[in-house]
């Protein structure tokens, strides 16, 4: 135990590894592979975003693991969420964003520069990323794939409250990524 870090005093990459074990990923067939595209990448030096939350280097990971937190937070304390399937719920928090880790290039000068070819959004480009690597399940899929909410445009207003309806575990995802990217980061 002497030797032991404690969680809050872990950089984000730490608490991400915590996390990824706690969840299940690291466990299922294809995590070793996903692991090492993610470092190949660069997740855990790219930014979560540009001029909004956590626009620095190393963002996306810490953006990742303040999603997780609030999300294990809202499972602990809301009674809508209590009845979510938790691993699942911090399994789609890590891998939210994933996508970003192809949208973010390095100019060069320590700033980078926002690319996305605009095909899928970014929570579908997380599901395929992803499972790419490993197996997701129905929430985990449903609960990237509308974390963004009515974020995503007013084609999708009809289908969002069912999916809510059906899969609290992507309205817990939502949440959480709101109150982590506008109370819990504060940009730059």
């Amino acid at each position: 135990m002497d030797n032991e870090k404690l969680y809050e005093d872990m950089k984000p990459k730490e608490k991400f590894e915590v996390l990824w074990a706690e969840s299940g990923l690291a466990d299922r067939p294809g995590a070793e592979n996903l692991w090492q595209q993610m470092v190949a990448l660069g997740f855990f030096e790219k930014p979560a975003s540009i001029k909004h939350h956590s626009n620095h280097p190393g963002g996306l990971c810490e953006h990742s693991v303040c999603v997780a937190e609030a999300a294990m937070e809202l499972c602990r304390t809301n009674h809508v969420f209590k009845k979510c399937h938790r691993n699942e719920v911090l399994a789609a928090a890590l891998l939210h964003d994933y996508c970003k880790v192809g949208k973010y290039r390095d100019k060069g000068n320590g700033e980078y520069e926002y690319f996305d070819a605009g095909m899928v959004g970014h929570g579908e480009g997380s599901v395929i990323m992803a499972q790419q690597y490993i197996k997701l399940t129905a929430r985990e899929i449903v609960a990237i794939r509308w974390h963004m909410g009515a974020y995503s445009g007013s084609q999708d207003w009809d289908t969002l409250s069912a999916v809510y309806d059906r899969y609290p575990e992507a309205m817990c995802l939502h949440f959480a990524d709101m109150i982590a990217t506008h109370y819990d980061e504060v940009p730059l």
